[in-house]
């Protein structure tokens, strides 16, 4: 049995007639086609039903099986709420059909909108096709509005579009502002086009994901009270200090050479000036992540050797450079027998450190580790 359905999904039909939803039957249809148009004869709705008559005339004639026609209605305002009342109207004209045949459907609708009913008729009736009845003066007009419509809705896409769109027609207001203020227009849009190319950037490269990902973890760590995220602003920070005062250092070597410095003093120079503080934000850092493991119960006594490792790496380091460096005033240039000493503090630090926390582990265990 085919079953002709004609999909009214915000109920223009119950709502101007006044008629009970589901009609079912070629002259229960036409009646109410007949009151819609009476009641709205602009309503597309009316041409939804007429056409519904018109295909059930048509496959009268062409198919030997037995064919019926039913108007359908939703509700106004919520979508979800319009398709379960659409569904909910499909099985109650289901139910009445005294067939034992299966029965197949033939959807008539006025334009996509109605058309997003399809996924709930199919769950209930097999679909043969779908007939889209649009007026020849406003044709594709009506589903061009509901494009424009779900793409604004979807938030991704709604990203893609209007930020640059947006960025685009803020140019002249922003250079109107600029120039009220004595601001060169030519530094405004070039402002304007370095964040609508980063903008492109970032979309093309596909790194917004890995901007919301890195900014949701640092959301995580701020609401988990993660002893991390100070000590890593912390370590930030000893590590600018660093390298400002590994310049300084290399400015002062420069200052008491004679001629340009080679490359290897350079190093040392830049080394020995930052280490100590390069040191203390690698301990802090380990320090505070030492500090989270405990917190979390997944403390292991080996998470101790990082600070210590860091501190017999940079006990080494600073050694090495301290002996590279030339006699500078201002500079502690370091002798052979400094170096000796440094490297030997610096291996039984990092040796000692290890034979420690394995006995420790072994002694007093922190749980079996993880899989």
């Amino acid at each position: 049995m085919l079953l002709v359905l004609c999909v009214d999904l915000d109920d223009d039909l119950g709502r101007k007639t006044g008629l009970e939803t589901p009609v079912v039957g070629r002259d229960a249809v036409r009646d109410a086609a007949v009151a819609l148009a009476t009641a709205d004869p602009e309503d597309s709705d009316v041409n939804v039903m007429f056409q519904g008559l018109h295909v059930l005339e048509d496959l009268e004639a062409a198919e030997s099986e037995e064919v019926e026609v039913a108007a359908v209605t939703g509700v106004q305002g919520s979508e979800v709420r319009a398709t379960r009342a659409v569904g909910e109207e499909v099985d109650r004209v289901l139910a009445g059909l005294a067939t034992g045949e299966s029965v197949r459907a033939i959807v008539i609708t006025d334009g996509a909108q109605d058309e997003s009913v399809l996924p709930v008729i199919r769950s209930r009736v097999p679909i043969d096709s779908v007939r889209r009845v649009v007026v020849r003066q406003a044709q594709n007009l009506e589903s061009m509005y509901y494009t424009m419509k779900q793409v604004l809705a979807d938030p991704e896409t709604r990203g893609t579009l209007l930020v640059p769109l947006g960025i685009l027609l803020l140019i002249y207001p922003f250079v109107t502002i600029a120039t009220f203020f004595d601001v060169p227009g030519a530094a405004v849009l070039g402002l304007i086009s370095a964040l609508l190319g980063l903008y492109t950037l970032f979309r093309g490269l596909g790194l917004e994901s890995t901007v919301d990902e890195a900014a949701e973890r640092i959301r995580n760590v701020l609401y988990a009270g993660r002893v991390t995220i100070i000590t890593y602003v912390v370590a930030a920070a000893l590590l600018v200090v660093g390298g400002a005062e590994g310049v300084s250092t290399l400015r002062t070597v420069e200052a008491g050479v004679a001629g340009d410095p080679s490359a290897v003093t350079v190093l040392a120079a830049l080394v020995n000036g930052a280490i100590r503080w390069f040191a203390a934000a690698g301990i802090t850092s380990s320090l505070g992540q030492v500090t989270d493991e405990y917190l979390a119960d997944r403390f292991k006594w080996r998470y101790l050797n990082a600070p210590f490792y860091v501190a017999a790496i940079a006990v080494v380091l600073y050694a090495v450079s301290g002996f590279l460096l030339p006699p500078v005033a201002g500079v502690a240039a370091l002798t052979l027998t400094d170096l000796a000493v440094a490297l030997t503090v610096g291996t039984l630090l990092g040796v000692l450190s290890t034979l420690t926390f394995a006995i420790a582990e072994s002694r007093f265990p922190t749980g079996v580790d993880p899989a």
